[in-house]
């Protein structure tokens, strides 16, 4: 089940995944979905798929509760505060998001039906949740090592990334470009 949300100028979905092996590639089968549906260009598309099964799996391996997935579309992105180099956490307007959301909306993978769009301008806003309170480390791997590079795989392809603390864990969002 997806929780479809009409934001005004956008469009969002949510879903809840449990903490189990095959959970990554549903996910990146209902983004990859989702985001042709919506119309979006391959290239940001291909790129959302790749950071939510990277932060999926990551979420996978610390975690052991549900792991949420919420992908928005919306205007401009919202200014970063004055004096702060963290980007400002952006949340379209909806109901909760990731792992909040599917425990309190019931949902879980499953089909997705979801409007046809054209190509919107703006960002798209994925978010990953799991009940894990403690943000993500960014790692420095040596050459050889399998593991560690991630975050920094988001941080070098998202505009901006982040992490928010929520009631029951955090959230590790990123903003891809639609547009130019």
């Amino acid at each position: 089940m997806v929780g479809l949300i009409d934001t005004e100028g956008g469009a969002c979905a949510e879903w809840t995944f449990p903490a189990e092996p095959d959970a990554v590639r549903t996910a990146r089968h209902v983004v990859r979905d989702t985001l042709h549906r919506w119309s979006l260009p391959v290239a940001a598309a291909e790129m959302a798929v790749l950071l939510v099964s990277e932060l999926m799996t990551n979420s996978l391996r610390y975690a052991s509760g549900p792991i949420g997935v919420r992908l928005a579309i919306g205007g401009a992105p919202p200014p970063v505060p004055s004096g702060s180099t963290e980007p400002a956490p952006r949340r379209p307007p909806g109901p909760l998001a990731g792992a909040e959301a599917g425990a309190e909306a019931g949902t879980e993978a499953g089909a997705v039906e979801v409007p046809e769009a054209a190509v919107p301008d703006g960002d798209l806003l994925v978010e990953v949740s799991d009940p894990l309170p403690d943000p993500p480390v960014e790692r420095a791997p040596g050459p050889d090592d399998e593991r560690g590079r991630g975050l920094r795989l988001v941080a070098c392809s998202a505009r901006r990334w982040g992490t928010r603390r929520g009631k029951t864990g955090k959230t590790v969002w990123f903003e891809l470009p639609l547009s130019g």
